[in-house]
C-alpha cells in the first residue's frame, strides 16, 4: 500500500520553516490530523518558534459536532484555550477584526470531492479575506477520496452561484482542496498571497483505500469513504421530500420515503443499467431529519464498481424515477437552504435550473450527460495548470 503524506505531515517533517516566527490561525476541523491521528491544533500549536493564536471552524463546527446547516458560534477551544471563530453562519468569511494580529492563516481541511460540499467555499472566503487583510495563506493539501482523474457533471452557471457552489465547477471536479485554492486565485482573481504544501506518494487514479491513510469523518453524515463515494449524487436528495438516510446508519447510501415501494423502486432503477451500481430494496426509520420516526420504502445504493460508477448521473436518474413513479407524493424543497432564499435548492445544488427540467422531461442518462460535455471538456482544459499531481 502506498505511503501518502499529507501537507500536514509535510509541514511538519520538512517546512517548519513556513511558519516559523510567525502569528498563526488555524482553518480546521475533526479530520485535521497526521497519519498517527494527531490533531493539527495540538501539532501547530507545538511548533517552536511559531505562535498559533487563533482558531478557525467552518460548517459542523471544529469537533464536527453539528448537524448540517446547524449555524456555528464563536466559542474557546476547552482544550487549547484558543478563540474559536465561526465560518458558518451570520458570516461565511473571516473579518479583519478575526485575521487583526495574524502573520498566517493555516487551512487544513478534508474535502470530499463534490462541489457542493461547503468547506472547498469556506477556504475561498478565507482567501479573499486574507488578501484583503494582507494575511498570508498556507493550504494543506490532502486527498480528494474520489480520485483525481474523473470528472463529471455539468459546471456551475454563475447565475446559481451560492455558498455551495461559489464559482463555476462541475460537480465531481477531481481536484484536491490545495489544486483548488490554486485554480480559484488564478482563475477568480482573489489574489490571494496563497502558499500550497502538497502531498508526497498521492497519484489522481488513486481512491481513498488505497492511500494508506486513517478515515475521520469530516462531517457527521460523512461516516465512511463510502458515504463519500455516493454523495455527489445522493446530496441532491436533499433538494427533495425524499430521505437521504440522514436518521440513519447509511446516511446518503440509504434513500426513500413513506410512500415508495421498495421492490418496484429498486426495480425500476436497476433496469436503468447504470454502471458500477446496485439498488437493493430496502426499508428503513430515521431517528431524526426527514421522515423521523415514519418507515420508510427505498433503495440502498451498493456501488459494485468503483471506478465505473458515475454518482451524479446517478442521483439524477434516482430523482427522475421516484418523480416518474409517485408524481403525487413527490416534492421539490423550498428554499431557504444554505443561505440561498429565493432559488429552489435543487437549482442551486446543480448549479443551474436546466438539471431539473430534464428531470422532469425523463432525461436518459445518456442525455443527461451530453448536455454537459462542451463545458466538461473546456473546465478539464482550464484546470490543467493548477494540477499538482500525476
Amino acid at each position: 500500500m502506498a505511503r501518502v503524506l499529507t501537507g500536514l505531515d509535510r509541514l511538519l517533517a520538512t517546512h517548519l520553516s513556513r511558519v516559523r516566527g510567525r502569528r498563526i490561525g488555524l482553518l480546521c476541523h475533526q479530520a485535521s490530523v497526521n497519519r498517527d491521528l494527531d490533531h493539527a491544533v495540538d501539532l501547530v500549536g507545538s511548533i517552536r518558534g511559531a505562535r498559533l493564536v487563533a482558531l478557525f471552524a467552518p460548517e459542523h463546527g471544529l469537533t464536527g459536532a453539528a448537524q448540517d446547516h446547524a449555524p456555528i458560534a464563536a466559542t474557546r477551544d476547552p482544550a487549547s484555550r484558543l478563540p474559536v471563530h465561526s465560518l458558518y453562519g451570520r458570516r461565511r468569511a473571516p473579518t479583519a477584526r478575526m485575521l487583526g494580529g495574524l502573520d498566517t492563516l493555516v487551512c487544513d481541511l478534508q474535502d470530499v470531492g463534490a462541489r457542493y460540499y461547503t468547506f472547498v467555499w469556506t477556504m475561498a472566503l478565507a482567501m479573499g479575506a486574507c488578501a484583503r487583510a494582507g494575511v498570508r495563506m498556507i493550504v494543506l493539501d490532502r486527498p480528494n477520496p474520489l480520485g483525481g482523474a474523473r470528472v463529471e457533471g455539468n459546471v456551475l452557471d454563475p447565475r446559481f452561484a451560492s455558498f455551495v457552489g461559489l464559482y463555476p465547477l462541475p460537480v465531481r471536479h477531481g481536484m484536491t482542496i490545495g489544486e483548488l485554492a490554486l485554480y480559484l486565485n488564478a482563475r477568480h482573481g482573489l489574489r490571494c498571497d496563497l502558499d500550497v504544501i502538497p502531498m508526497s506518494g498521492w497519484r489522481r487514479a488513486m481512491l481513498w483505500e488505497e492511500t494508506g491513510l486513517p478515515w475521520v469523518p469530516p462531517s457527521p453524515n460523512m461516516p465512511t469513504p463510502d458515504t463519500a463515494r455516493v454523495y455527489p449524487g445522493a446530496c441532491l436528495i436533499e433538494a427533495t421530500n425524499l430521505s437521504e438516510g440522514r436518521g440513519t446508519t447509511r446516511p446518503f447510501e440509504w434513500v426513500g420515503a413513506p410512500f415508495i415501494d421498495a421492490k418496484h423502486l429498486a426495480g425500476a432503477l436497476n433496469a436503468e443499467g447504470l454502471p458500477g451500481v446496485r439498488f437493493r430494496p430496502c426499508r428503513f426509520r430515521p431517528t431524526f431529519h426527514k421522515w423521523k420516526g415514519r418507515a420508510c420504502g427505498g433503495v440502498q445504493l451498493h456501488v459494485t464498481d468503483r471506478r465505473r460508477f458515475k454518482p451524479y448521473v446517478t442521483g439524477l436518474v434516482l430523482i427522475a424515477t421516484v418523480l416518474h413513479l409517485y408524481p403525487r407524493h413527490f416534492r421539490w424543497r423550498k428554499p431557504p437552504y444554505e443561505f440561498e432564499r429565493r432559488k429552489l435548492p435543487i437549482d442551486i445544488l446543480c448549479g443551474t435550473d436546466r438539471i431539473r427540467r430534464q428531470i422532469h422531461a425523463n432525461h436518459s442518462p445518456a442525455q443527461f450527460e451530453a448536455s454537459w460535455q462542451p463545458a466538461l471538456r473546456a473546465f478539464v482544459r482550464s484546470r490543467r495548470p493548477y494540477l499538482l499531481y500525476r
